[in-house]
């Protein structure tokens, strides 16, 4: 018998991106993987159809798995995310007690991983998951740099 292969989170992280970049919202997306490998939930960026600035593509991922999964800590679970996450959506990532944060593209100007405030090195932060950065950044990266030019235009 043949295993069942799972996609790769981040592409589909990246789809979900793609799809956010069409409705003209900035290209972020986002996936929870649980236990046992399945993707939980998946989301993109709906700041702007939700007129909602905290409608980042973590946040309503996050909220979706905890939701499908009846508990509002996801410690089993890891979060594919196509962008550095923001400072809000490091907190959040902390709340949620995810497992492992696996990002895209660095964001030197808004990060809070890697870059900015480092919400995970603060005395304040209660959980520090486990960090991978730069999985597909080319991809990601492009993905918002086509974006954002074709806005300047």
């Amino acid at each position: 018998m043949i295993p069942k292969m799972t996609p790769d989170p981040m592409l589909q992280a990246l789809d979900q991106a793609r799809g956010a970049a069409e409705r003209g919202e900035v290209p972020i997306g986002a996936v929870v993987v649980g236990p046992n490998g399945d993707v939980v939930a998946q989301a993109a960026n709906r700041t702007e159809v939700d007129r909602d600035p905290t409608a980042h593509a973590e946040i309503l991922a996050l909220r979706a798995a905890a939701v499908r999964l009846g508990n509002p800590r996801l410690p089993d679970c890891e979060l594919f995310v196509t962008l550095e996450p923001c400072p809000m959506c490091a907190h959040a990532i902390s709340l949620f007690r995810i497992r492992r944060l696996v990002f895209g593209a660095y964001d030197p100007k808004g990060g809070g991983v890697e870059h900015g405030v480092r919400v995970f090195d603060a005395a304040s932060c209660h959980h520090h998951p486990d960090i991978i950065g730069g999985i597909r950044e080319t991809e990601a990266a492009a993905l918002l740099r086509d974006f954002f030019r074709a806005k300047r235009r």
